[in-house]
């Protein structure tokens, strides 16, 4: 049990990490998107990614071409109660809003030029 703990708290202990998740929490998004959200490299987002989906905090789906991921729901119980929690804090942070306030405009057909 503390393994579980450990990895999820190490997994919500870099800034870019728990961006991924606050924007999560609007919609669900391909590496692409992620990755002009937070103007950092689709390795370094993938990276996180992996930490993230590790930790029980996230999960992908396959939609054909694209790879979507979403917060889990399946998680261990210190994943969904820091998911849970998150929902509520950081809202009234200037950097979380502006990620936010940018998302309707991130288009993963315009970003990856597919359609």
């Amino acid at each position: 049990m503390i393994r579980e703990f450990i990895k999820v708290m190490k997994a919500l202990s870099d800034p870019n990490r728990v961006k991924i998740i606050k924007i999560l929490q609007h919609r669900k998004m391909c590496v692409c998107e992620i990755q002009t959200a937070l103007g950092i490299a689709q390795p370094t987002v993938s990276k996180h990614l992996k930490i993230l989906e590790e930790a029980g905090l996230v999960t992908f789906k396959k939609d054909g071409l694209w790879v979507n991921y979403m917060l889990s729901k399946d998680g261990n119980i210190y994943s969904k109660t820091m998911l849970r929690h998150l929902k509520k804090w950081l809202e009234d942070d200037p950097e979380i809003e502006r990620l936010v306030e940018k998302l309707p405009s991130i288009n993963r057909e315009v970003i990856c030029g597919r359609q």
